[in-house]
């Protein structure tokens, strides 16, 4: 019988610190294969990557000692940066872009090489945190032309 208390009760907080749940509407199987460059002590990156396995993503998770070297490398502009850059089906997606953003734009025709939330916003899935304040906040998509537009906006979400 404790064994039943003590499984029930992981999985429980296992679930409360999983994040908000938002972030866990319209999940689909589709499943896709991500690299994800971050520091090793970075702790919403690891919440960001959790994320993204919840919806199905197969994370190839490197850690590495400069992540700006990446950025540079996969031309992500300085006012689009946030601190994990990943590379899925040849987009990049720079910070905490939720995980149905990513899907929605790669099941559509598109000329985006870029989808990014600047900066790190309060309520991003990884930056959603229990008792995280939720800020507005929007995904940008950078086209192979550079044009720059918004892919997608939240508020009161």
């Amino acid at each position: 019988m404790r064994s039943i208390v003590a499984i029930a009760c992981f999985f429980v907080t296992a679930t409360a610190l999983a994040g908000d749940p938002f972030w866990r509407e319209g999940m689909t199987a589709e499943r896709h294969e991500i690299t994800v460059y971050r520091s090793e002590t970075c702790g919403c990156c690891k919440a960001w990557i959790e994320h993204l396995e919840e919806h199905n993503f197969s994370v190839n998770d490197m850690t590495v000692e400069d992540v700006n070297a990446y950025k540079l490398k996969l031309k992500v502009p300085p006012s689009g940066a946030s601190c994990h850059t990943a590379v899925v089906d040849g987009v990049v997606v720079e910070g905490h872009v939720p995980a149905q953003d990513i899907k929605r734009l790669l099941s559509s025709e598109h000329n985006t090489r870029l989808l990014t939330v600047p900066a790190m916003p309060s309520g991003t899935p990884g930056m959603d945190m229990p008792g995280a304040p939720r800020q507005d906040f929007k995904v940008f998509a950078v086209s192979e032309d550079d044009e720059v537009s918004v892919f997608n906006s939240y508020t009161d979400y």
